[in-house]
């Protein structure tokens, strides 16, 4: 990451505080009033091949100590009451406005992936991941609800990462070599402006 993209991510957050703080309080108390405790998630996310850290957000699923992989319709039936209405306004994102100030994320960038993953497929993540991830990015914004409506149909945690491993990785991986191949200050408003935009995209 650049000096120049780090003091972005830096201002970006900074301005997002103002904002997200009192809405990140209010959901905590919403979570724990009708879902109850724990607010957050946290779980291992890669920043580089080799490299991990932990990646916060508000929790949506009831918790399943055997949890693995990506989310899929294997796992409506753990989503909370909260949770469904956070995942599809992308609230529950909002915590990983810590990780931006950590350094962990950037503001634009691919979206950081399972430790799994990178295992399995390290040609695609060694070329992936020399961008450090991001809250949001190109194939966040051209491929996550076609992502989400592919991976809704599973009915299990095989077939779920059958899936993902076959039509959302490939993918993604194109759009975020894009990405790293136009990379750029402006490049990055208009990403984020899609992101808040969507009619723009």
């Amino acid at each position: 990451m650049t000096p120049q993209k780090r003091l972005f991510d830096l201002f970006t957050a900074c301005v997002l505080s103002v904002i997200v703080l009192p809405v990140i309080a209010v959901i905590a108390v919403l979570i724990l009033l009708i879902d109850g405790g724990p607010v957050f998630h946290s779980g291992e996310r890669m920043k580089t091949p080799t490299q991990g850290f932990r990646f916060y957000k508000f929790r949506t699923m009831r918790p399943d100590p055997n949890d693995s992989g990506v989310s899929g319709g294997d796992k409506a039936d753990r989503i909370t009451r909260t949770g469904a209405f956070l995942r599809r306004t992308r609230l529950d994102e909002l915590p990983q406005l810590f990780n931006l100030f950590r350094g962990d994320i950037s503001a634009v960038g691919p979206r950081p992936p399972l430790r799994q993953y990178v295992e399995r497929f390290p040609d695609v993540y060694a070329q992936v991941l020399r961008a450090r991830p991001g809250i949001t990015g190109l194939a966040t914004v051209h491929f996550n609800r076609h992502e989400h409506w592919l991976l809704a149909r599973s009915r299990s945690a095989a077939e779920t990462d059958a899936i993902y491993c076959r039509a959302c990785i490939p993918r993604k991986a194109r759009l975020d070599l894009i990405y790293q191949a136009h990379q750029g200050f402006c490049f990055d408003l208009v990403i984020i402006l899609k992101t808040f935009v969507p009619s723009l995209r």
